[in-house]
């Protein structure tokens, strides 16, 4: 079965050993939460593939688990994604909040465009931020531990936001490509609704990650396990990855 939506046939040179890959990430996950004597997780469940797995292997390795769904001024997140993040909830019997941002993002960009003209960019980037500043504060208020939920193929093209889905105290699926999210999810027989649909960030209505970037997973894939692609999605793919550097470093300082 084809880890990708609507796919063909992938080759499985690369599969892993998932019941073996589970094993490891629950007892990473214990470790990192004995350490540093947190009593529990908290994470954004935005209904995507990937925030689905981090949830999943965060119940497993801690009772105390609870996601945020946190729609942000966009439709997708009051329908589908809602639907598909409370059915996985369900499944997997996770303990689930509803923090509704709309309202708070609508009220910031009315103050900041009286002071300038936000960007598109811009206005995209707000809605992971505030997302990441509600889960730190659940995570301070109740003695959580900020689970992340980015994969491999996004952290090598920078599609994430700097200092948004980018921060976290922890994150147990960062090695991953989005090939192995899905198929880890197969394994895990994670609802079918999220592994058939569009990966998308909820940035804004009809957003995709593969239309955003130009290029799809698929190929983004190949070329992280093979170095091989064609010539114009290795254009795109270096490209993305150059310009994002500095979303992969700590912040530069005089004398460091």
């Amino acid at each position: 079965m084809s880890p990708f939506p609507g796919g063909k046939e992938n080759d499985n040179d690369h599969m892993r050993d998932y019941n073996l890959e589970t094993k490891n990430r629950v007892e990473f996950i214990r470790n990192v939460i004995a350490s540093a004597g947190a009593g529990g997780i908290v994470y954004g469940n935005s209904g995507g593939k990937d925030c689905t797995l981090v949830g999943i292997l965060c119940k497993k390795a801690c009772e105390n688990t609870v996601g945020l769904i946190m729609p942000c001024g966009t439709t997708q997140c009051y329908e589908a994604d809602k639907a598909d993040a409370l059915a996985v909830a369900k499944q997997f019997n996770i303990d689930t909040r509803i923090v509704d941002l709309s309202e708070t993002k609508y009220e910031l960009v009315r103050a900041m465009s009286e002071n300038t003209e936000l960007t598109h960019s811009a206005l995209a980037n707000m809605a992971p931020r505030f997302r990441m500043l509600t889960l730190y504060a659940v995570a301070a208020s109740e003695n959580r531990l900020v689970a992340g939920t980015g994969n491999r193929s996004e952290g090598y093209m920078g599609y994430f936001t700097k200092w948004g889905d980018g921060a976290y105290d922890f994150n147990p699926i960062a090695d991953l490509t989005v090939t192995e999210v899905y198929e880890f999810l197969h394994f895990l027989d994670a609802p079918e609704s999220i592994r058939r649909k569009a990966p998308s960030a909820g940035l804004f209505d009809g957003q995709t990650d593969e239309k955003e970037m130009g290029v799809t997973y698929r190929s983004i894939d190949e070329f992280l396990f093979t170095g091989t692609t064609t010539e114009a999605d290795r254009v795109v793919i270096e490209r993305f990855h150059k310009i994002s550097e500095h979303k992969r470093k700590m912040p530069v300082v005089f004398g460091g």
